[in-house]
Formats: structure tokens, C-alpha cells, sequence
């Protein structure tokens, strides 16, 4: 992908040569079900076969396999660092962004004391309410609620903020929203956290996809992704503040090390995966086309990709809002490219199911975004459209074509 330069505005994402590197685009298949897990560029998995074809063993100095795990990780510790602006040093590798925040919740948790309050967000998947709801429990530790406006499908900042009290240790919140793809302020939420003395925990997984991540500009005491939702492998990460984590004692094996990240990372690290997401780090920053830092081509690539993606949103919510019987529930004034809709007299779950039979994905659901949904008074959910960086205009077409077939019937 080659882009010219452009000092005053990056330059726009080349979907055309982006989509070539995407084997499973060759199937036909229309993908808007990204926020669940994209497809997987070529690179990522040729990184994955060549890091297990290759000299491996156990991490250390005296070996060339030794060596080659050891260069895996810290240039997945890097490269995370560079996508999301984070001390690679707080860099966590995890089986998933649901195991290592109930991993971390334990281990905060210890630090709380009978009386201590909490404060969780209704917006959030559940894999950011569950931990620190059961971890409050064990601890005698209050939960507060800060819910979001349904009609408006906003969480106003101030809704947190009013939960605030001295005895607050953490806010939990997420940064998008993977049903309706509202983004809270979190740079507002993190100073009103900070202010309280409470520390802030971020989910990410569904924010990072879509956006220029930079969790010192956030706030973010603790930031959550997985990587498989921005072109790579299944696992999760969370980037921690050193020193927070340093502070922190997981449960773990007497031998085993207690460095810092290490120390929360329990057995022998799976390096073919790391290789993968490192891989998928430096994918994206090459749709920048480029050179020079990094960081600067992660940033130019994902303001590219959000352009991209918010282009095609706009197209799709201004044809979905033609559609008889419609009804769209995102609409915060700040959102990614997912959106949730019904249908009057239609089961969302049939649709999907017409989707697929056309090659189009779409699901439906409430995608574990459990409180979120019966506070829009959608037990079951609805139809998630997600965009990704390889959708295209005519995809988009192609889908509303579909959808207006399914409506009428």
C-alpha cells in the first residue's frame, strides 16, 4: 500500500490493496460482524507459522530458540506499546480481555476494605461489570451504577462523576460501547476518578479497532484490549501503569518470576500468538504508507481507517433510517461504526439468518452486553452492523439491498 504524503491530512485508507491481503475476502462473504472478531490479513498468519517453524524453546540468552522466544516478547511488549501510546513495561498478555480483568480484579481487590465503594456502567459488556462485581461481593465492597441514557443511548460523564465519593477505589468504564458503539468522555471520567482518588479501568476492546488509542492522554490506570478485533489473534492485553502494577500481588507459582508484567502472565507464554499480534501491530501501521516512527504511522493508519469506517456509517444509518419499521439505537453524538437496529415485526435473529444465506454477516444479539441491553429494552438485542477497515461502499450497497428484501417479506 503506497500513499504521498501529506503534512496537513493523512492520507486516505487504499481499501483496494488492503482487502488483498485478507484471504477470507476471497470467499465472497460480506464481514459486518467485526466488532465480534475481524478477519485475519496474511501476514499475521505467516508471523504465527514462522514463529513455530523456527528455532523455540523457553525464553532466555544461551540458545538461538531461546533467544527467539525472548525477541518475540519484547517485541510484543513493544508493539502494543506503540499502538496504544503505552509503557511496554505494563504490558500484559492475557488468554482474553475477560480472563485477565478478572485476573487484575482479584488482585485490586485484596487492596479493598469493608465499606470501600465501586463504580460500574451499564453501557459496559459484561466482561467489565462481572469481575468487579464479583470481587466487590467478596470484598464487602458497594457497588454504584452509573446508567446511560437509553433514548439518547449517551453516558454523560456527569453520571459518573456524581457517584464519586471518598471511599471510591476504581471506576470501571468502557471507551466504546460494543452494542451501540456510544464513547463516553473517558478523558473526563479518568480527572473525576484521579480527583476521587479512585483509579480508572478501561475497556478498550471494542474502542481500539476503531481509533487512535493513547491511554496516557485517557487516563487510563488500566487499558484492556483484544487483538483479535484489529486484525490479529485471539488473546486479550491489558496495558497497566508499571507502578500501579508493581503495587499489585497475583496469585502465582512460587518459582516463577516476579517481575513485573510476568508476574501476572501464569505459564509458559504462547509465542506464535504474540508473533501474531505484533504482526498485526505493524500491518496497520503500514496502511499509513509512511515511513519513519512507528507510533506517528500507527496514528496517521488509524485516523485513516476511522475516516474510512465513519464514511460508510454515515451512508448506512442515512438508508437504514428508510427502511419501514426501523429503528436505530445507536446514536450517541460520539460513536464507532457499529450499529444496532430493529425491525417491527421481525425477529432480528431471522434476518441474520437471511444475511448469511446471502454471504452477508450480520449477527444478532446482545453480544454479553448485558446490562446494556435490558436498559434499552432489548433482552434479546437487535442486528449489529460493524464496520471494519476492508467494507467497502459497494458491501455496504449490498446489504441495504438485502435488508430492504427482508423488511418487505
Amino acid at each position: 500500500m503506497t500513499f504521498a504524503a501529506d503534512a496537513v491530512r493523512p492520507p486516505d485508507l487504499d481499501v483496494d490493496a488492503l482487502r488483498v491481503c485478507f484471504p477470507a475476502l476471497r470467499s465472497g462473504t460480506a464481514f459486518f460482524d467485526g466488532p465480534g472478531g475481524s478477519q485475519t490479513p496474511d501476514v499475521v498468519a505467516d508471523a504465527m507459522r514462522d514463529a513455530m517453524l523456527r528455532p523455540l524453546s523457553n525464553r532466555g540468552t544461551n540458545t538461538e530458540s531461546e533467544r527467539n522466544a525472548e525477541a518475540i516478547v519484547h517485541d510484543f511488549r513493544r508493539s502494543m506499546g506503540q499502538l496504544l501510546n503505552a509503557d511496554p513495561r505494563g504490558v500484559i498478555f492475557g488468554r482474553s480481555m475477560t480472563a485477565l480483568t478478572f485476573d487484575l480484579a482479584r488482585a485490586i481487590s485484596a487492596t479493598w476494605r469493608p465499606g470501600d465503594e465501586i463504580v460500574v456502567s451499564r453501557l459496559d459488556h459484561d466482561a467489565n461489570i462481572r469481575p468487579w462485581v464479583i470481587a466487590a461481593g467478596r470484598a464487602d465492597v458497594t457497588v454504584r451504577w452509573a446508567d446511560f441514557d437509553p433514548d439518547s443511548a449517551e453516558l454523560p460523564a456527569e453520571n459518573l462523576a456524581a457517584l464519586l465519593t471518598e471511599r471510591t477505589r476504581l471506576v470501571a468504564v468502557t471507551a466504546a460501547s460494543n452494542l451501540i458503539g456510544t464513547m463516553p468522555d473517558v478523558r473526563t471520567i479518568a480527572a473525576d476518578a484521579h480527583a476521587a482518588g479512585a483509579l480508572l479501568y478501561v475497556d478498550g476492546v471494542h474502542y481500539t479497532a476503531h481509533n487512535v488509542v493513547d491511554v496516557v492522554d485517557l487516563g487510563a490506570d488500566f487499558f484492556a484490549c483484544s487483538p483479535y478485533k484489529f486484525l490479529g489473534p485471539h488473546c486479550g492485553v491489558v496495558a497497566g501503569r508499571p507502578d500501579l502494577l508493581d503495587e499489585l500481588h497475583p496469585d502465582k507459582l512460587k518459582p516463577s518470576t516476579d517481575q513485573v508484567p510476568e508476574r501476572f502472565e501464569l505459564g509458559t507464554l504462547p509465542y506464535e500468538i504474540m508473533a501474531g499480534v505484533s504482526a498485526a501491530v505493524g500491518f496497520l501501521a503500514g496502511c499509513s504508507g509512511l515511513d519513519g516512527d512507528r507510533r506517528a504511522r500507527l496514528v496517521s493508519s488509524m485516523t485513516a481507517v476511522a475516516r474510512h469506517e465513519d464514511r460508510l456509517r454515515v451512508v448506512l444509518e442515512s438508508e437504514l433510517r428508510r427502511l419501514p419499521g426501523a429503528t436505530l439505537h445507536s446514536r450517541a453524538a460520539y460513536r464507532t461504526p457499529t450499529l444496532l437496529v430493529t425491525f417491527d415485526g421481525h425477529r432480528c435473529a431471522d434476518i441474520s439468518a437471511r444475511l448469511a444465506a446471502e454471504r452477508i454477516n450480520a449477527p444478532a444479539g446482545s453480544f454479553y452486553a448485558y446490562e446494556a441491553a435490558r436498559r434499552l429494552g432489548l433482552p434479546e438485542g437487535g442486528l449489529r452492523i460493524g464496520m471494519s477497515p476492508y467494507n467497502t461502499i459497494e458491501e455496504v450497497d449490498r446489504l441495504v439491498s438485502t435488508l430492504t428484501t427482508c423488511v418487505a417479506a
